[in-house]
């Protein structure tokens, strides 16, 4: 027989909906209206998830769930909060909580935490032995690199995947973001889900929303048809926001409200939707820096940065890059054609001496030059960017060389004013280490201009 349910909260009239709601699921409940009660349930009957109210009247419900996963690790527990303990609920997700459910708890939302709990239980272990894999993929498909840093980041990725908790990502241009995002959507319950990936930065501000929740047919000039939004989109999988801290702030409490209900409303519509959705985000920017200077709300924030992963730049990650340089070559040389077996030790070590301020991203760069233009068996010094080789110089004057410096004026005569614009653009970018957003504040415009305008240029268009 499945063991039941444990409910542990203290409301008499919140004990009864909440069973209520679940047992109407098809669900078997125990229910106890204090710690001490909750924790004798939880050894004699050994449920495989326990509901728990943090605001308890004999005891702090983060010590009761410290409790319970030190003699049951395997255990989910989904923590009930208040608006006003939303920081003790982000302390118990980091603390090793499964979900948290703010109140009042929506009824479906209630029951997609217990059922997504249930499913992450029914995973069966793998063999002793056996490499983890989903889908055929390895663990965290798409990283490589050995380094310590790196060896966290996997070990985290497997942690946070099975659990519903928001995870906030940070790191520097080219770190390797997204591959992040999609390894804990492969990992988790949701990879048969989709995985829908948004650009907070990329998009118009006066769009954004419509992008985000969707919006009905007549809901604004233009709007010819319904459209289902990122958020619906990604029903029953994962919503990967990137460059969140780039969000509107006229938007961010409608993200709240939609984090807190799972449930969307569309542009130009008065029914809300219910959707099912693990939101990961993540951003090139300090986060708390952007909440101190009033950019991005302070709630939103919390509830956001459950699970922190930061990425390291590649300068951090020893002999990482040597591998994803050798990795790279092999995959680049069989695309086009070339025999490349490998790197000269002079190469390697150049590449473990730069500071890479584009990261992976302009190590990739890198290989996929030296491809194109040569042919091996081995990568040499001669076969690298001039740029490159150029930093390492001992006769340079200033060590590393700085990314390129906007144009001056006696570069710019002759030249149409697009292509001026397009020069400083590109060279404002490169100053940043690759980095649209910072690229945009020091230029003074939106991240979203940048992105059309570069978009534009590699199409060969103009740009309105």
């Amino acid at each position: 027989m499945t063991p039941p349910l444990l409910l542990i909260e203290d409301t008499p009239a919140l004990r009864f909906a909440y069973r209520a709601v679940l047992e109407a699921a098809g669900h078997t409940i125990t229910a106890a209206a204090t710690a001490a009660a909750g924790l004798r349930a939880f050894h004699a009957e050994e449920p495989r998830v326990v509901l728990l109210d943090l605001m308890l009247p004999d005891r702090d419900g983060l010590s009761v769930m410290r409790e319970m996963l030190a003699a049951r690790p395997g255990t989910r527990i989904i923590v009930i909060t208040s608006n006003a303990s939303i920081n003790q609920a982000v302390e118990a997700m980091r603390a090793g909580a499964h979900d948290f459910l703010v109140k009042p708890v929506d009824e479906q939302r209630i029951i997609h935490s217990v059922e997504n709990a249930l499913r992450v239980q029914e995973t069966p272990p793998p063999a002793p032995g056996a490499r983890p894999r989903h889908n055929g993929a390895p663990p965290t498909q798409g990283f490589l690199g050995s380094s310590a840093a790196m060896t966290d980041i996997h070990a985290k990725i497997r942690s946070v995947a099975p659990s519903m908790a928001t995870v906030f990502i940070t790191g520097e241009s080219g770190t390797g973001k997204e591959i992040c995002a999609q390894s804990i959507h492969d990992l988790s319950p949701r990879a048969r889900g989709p995985f829908i990936a948004l650009n907070c930065g990329a998009i118009p501000t006066d769009l954004l929303e419509s992008e985000v929740f969707g919006h009905v047919r007549g809901a604004f000039t233009g709007a010819v048809g319904d459209k289902p939004g990122a958020a619906v989109a990604a029903d029953g999988g994962t919503l990967f926001l990137d460059e969140v801290c780039e969000m509107d702030l006229a938007l961010q409490p409608k993200l709240l409200r939609f984090l807190q209900t799972s449930t969307v409303t569309p542009v130009g519509a008065t029914k809300p939707r219910k959707v099912d959705v693990r939101i990961v985000c993540a951003t090139n920017r300090d986060p708390l820096e952007a909440v101190r200077r009033g950019t991005f709300r302070e709630d939103l924030f919390y509830r956001l940065f459950v699970v922190p992963i930061h990425m390291p730049p590649l300068r951090e990650r020893g002999d990482d890059v040597v591998e994803i340089a050798e990795a790279a070559l092999t995959r680049f040389a069989a695309e086009e054609g070339r025999g490349f077996a490998g790197l000269d030790g002079d190469v390697k070590a150049l590449l473990r001496s730069l500071p890479w301020p584009g990261n992976v991203r302009q190590l990739l760069n890198v290989i996929r030059n030296v491809v194109v233009l040569n042919d091996g068996p081995l990568v040499t010094p001669a076969m690298l960017p001039d740029r490159l080789v150029e930093s390492t110089d001992p006769a340079a004057p200033d060590g590393p060389a700085l990314p390129p410096a906007a144009p001056g004026i006696e570069t710019l005569a002759g030249r149409t004013l697009a292509e001026i614009e397009q020069l400083v653009i590109e060279a404002a970018i490169a100053r940043h280490g690759g980095s649209v957003p910072r690229a945009a504040r020091e230029l003074d415009v939106a991240p979203s201009t940048l992105y059309r305008k570069r978009d534009g240029w590699a199409r060969g268009g103009q740009q309105p």
